[in-house]
């Protein structure tokens, strides 16, 4: 016959431990009535007795011998458990992992990693990085932040949308001084005008997206060159392999941004030509960065990183 629930067998063996009905009931919180009937009632279930009880004493029957002996190495394994679960949720420490996008903010989020494992030395960090689109949600993650710019697809897994980044079409100095390629580029330039050109892509068959008005407009661009690194797809944009888009941040720290605007270079700081970044008629879609977990009852440890980032995010602007 089937035990009811686990709880039984912990209060039987708790009882047997305790030796009297008044230290079991002290030692589970409980009224020594209340366990007195949970025994009863898992004799009747089990259909034997278990403990011979007298005024002054109790003692185990045999069934009730065979079921303690049986029982109590797993009671006790699982109130380890149970009591490590409690302790992870509770106290910041034990082993972190995290999965980021390929090449972002490297240099920003190597320095927040050190502040955040000086503050919480119990911590053991461990990051992969991913490229490409949306990674498969893995459980052995506790935090995966993923660079979007659609909905993300649906899952169990928990999103929340933490920073948004402004997006452009960027060509090198050599591409934009082609006659071919001036002529196309009077005014501000219509996205479905990009078709014409080959473009540097993330993906295979990856669309751009464009904002116009309150909808977004996709423009499938034709390319010879995918490359999932930013940092390879931003080079080869230089060498003039083609239009490339990018988020602005990806440029700010090395390249000038500067704007074709009716065939005329107009440079943002007078240093000199590097990217340029073509004038549109629709604004592209900015690229979305959120953060991935698994259950709105998270370890402390992982609230306290995610609590940590959220209040330093700001830096990666």
């Amino acid at each position: 016959m089937k035990l009811s629930n686990l709880d039984d067998l912990h209060l039987f063996v708790t009882l047997v431990e305790a030796g009297s009905f008044t230290l079991a009931a002290k030692t589970l919180g409980i009224a020594k009535s209340k366990l007195s009937r949970r025994l009863v009632q898992l004799e009747k279930e089990l259909g034997c007795d278990l403990l011979i009880r007298t005024t002054r004493k109790q003692a185990l029957t045999e069934s009730g011998r065979l079921l303690f002996c049986a029982s109590k190495e797993h009671i006790d394994a699982l109130t380890r458990v149970e009591e490590e679960l409690y302790s992870s949720l509770k106290q910041v420490q034990g082993k972190l992992n995290i999965l980021l996008p390929l090449e972002f903010f490297n240099t920003i989020i190597s320095h927040l990693i050190g502040d955040f494992l000086r503050r919480y030395p119990k911590i053991n960090l461990h990051c992969q990085h991913y490229s490409g689109a949306v990674p498969e949600f893995d459980p052995k993650f506790d935090l995966c932040f993923v660079l979007h710019e659609q909905e993300l697809p649906a899952s169990n897994w928990i999103a929340k949308e933490l920073l948004s980044f402004p997006q452009s079409i960027y060509l090198s100095p050599q591409m934009a001084a082609d006659p071919a390629i001036k002529q196309l580029m009077t005014g501000r330039v219509k996205p479905e005008k990009l078709t014409q050109f080959d473009c540097i892509l993330a993906e295979e068959n990856q669309v751009w997206h464009f904002r116009n008005s309150d909808k977004v407009e996709q423009i499938n661009v034709k390319g010879k060159l995918i490359l999932s690194s930013p940092e390879m797809r931003l080079r080869a944009a230089e060498q003039g392999l083609g239009l490339c888009k990018l988020p602005d941040y990806a440029l700010n720290n090395n390249v000038l941004n500067n704007e074709v605007i009716n065939n005329d270079l107009l440079t943002n700081n007078g240093q000199g030509q590097s990217l340029q970044r073509i004038a549109l008629s629709q604004e592209s879609v900015a690229q979305r960065l959120s953060v991935l977990y698994q259950s709105r009852n998270i370890a402390s440890k992982t609230r306290t990183f995610l609590d940590y980032f959220q209040s330093n995010v700001g830096q990666l602007l």
